[in-house]
């Protein structure tokens, strides 16, 4: 849960720039269904020492490497950096490339050819397009929320990042819901057609998830990142990035200049909460079609640890 919180006044500080960083970057690729809350989860990791909260990348060659909407001066600045340090993206710009993430290009044979076309150069500027984040930022760590398992799967390939899995996934009830929304400028699905999407998109998750190395994925759950942010974020970081230290105060993350996310990165800063009730209040149609994967989730490892004594310090305050 999160909401928009007053941005504070800068504060003034002489400390320099950070230093470009040297070799690979470290990608931190958030996988699994959308409205499952990647992107607080995001914010909330970019506000960490050395990480950069990039948003939802697979966006970047669609929109042809411009932000959408009326991006603020220093997010569009930003972003313009970065397509100068690109060579021949352009080839690429447009939609084709969302046949090599989105699930449903599987299906639709028509799409076949032009997949293994574009796979060759879409590895290739995915790769350059992390390295010129690294480049311009001096971050060595970069949080990317796409969330797609194919975009993932395309990634792994990648030989000039580090690249890191979360699979996170959040109460089906509670994303079936979100989905459902008519209130938000998001595509809406009826409940069977977003139950089959948490389907097809777990299904290609556990695949890419138990194919990547044990020592660079990890298993979360929304409701247990809510309930102890800085123990989970300290699960995430560890032994995957170097010389981080997290947010001092979560009740006032800067969202950055992410390229794409929802609502949410709209706002400069935002406030994460502890939900007052993390479970929906009634079980019906999605829980049973559900229910196998929760028993595939149990057996998920690595996964993020309960951390009781930290759950319960924040919920106290």
């Amino acid at each position: 849960m999160w909401k928009t919180a007053r941005v504070p006044e800068p504060a003034d500080s002489d400390e320099a720039p950070l230093p470009t960083g040297a070799g690979r970057p470290t990608v931190i690729y958030v996988m699994g269904a959308g409205r499952s809350g990647s992107t607080i989860l995001g914010v909330a990791l970019g506000n960490c020492e050395n990480v950069f909260f990039a948003g939802e990348l697979d966006r970047w060659l669609p929109k042809c490497g411009i932000p959408r909407g009326d991006p603020s001066p220093e997010r569009a600045r930003f972003w313009s950096d970065v397509r100068e340090e690109i060579d021949d993206a352009a080839e690429l710009f447009g939609g084709k490339t969302t046949y090599l993430e989105r699930s449903s290009a599987l299906f639709d044979p028509r799409k076949w050819p032009a997949r293994r076309r574009l796979r060759g150069r879409y590895r290739r500027v995915s790769e350059e397009l992390y390295q010129a984040i690294q480049r311009v930022t001096g971050v060595p760590n970069i949080v990317d929320t796409s969330h797609y398992p194919l975009r993932a799967r395309e990634l792994r390939a990648l030989g000039g990042v580090e690249l890191h899995l979360l699979f996170l996934v959040r109460d089906p009830e509670r994303v079936v819901a979100s989905l459902g929304r008519e209130d938000v400028p998001e595509r809406t699905f009826g409940v069977l057609t977003a139950n089959a999407y948490l389907w097809l998109t777990y299904l290609l998750s556990v695949l890419v998830f138990l194919r990547h190395p044990r020592d660079r994925r990890l298993f979360v759950r929304y409701e247990q990142f809510v309930a102890d942010p800085e123990g989970v974020m300290a699960q995430i970081l560890e032994g995957r990035c170097s010389d981080v230290r997290l947010p001092p105060d979560l009740e006032s993350l800067r969202t950055g200049v992410p390229f794409h996310g929802n609502r949410l990165v709209k706002s400069e800063v935002v406030a994460l909460e502890s939900p007052s009730d993390s479970s929906p209040r009634s079980r019906g149609l999605t829980t049973f079609l559900q229910l196998p994967w929760t028993a595939v989730f149990a057996l998920l490892r690595p996964a993020v640890r309960a951390s009781t004594a930290a759950g319960r310090s924040r919920s106290s305050r």
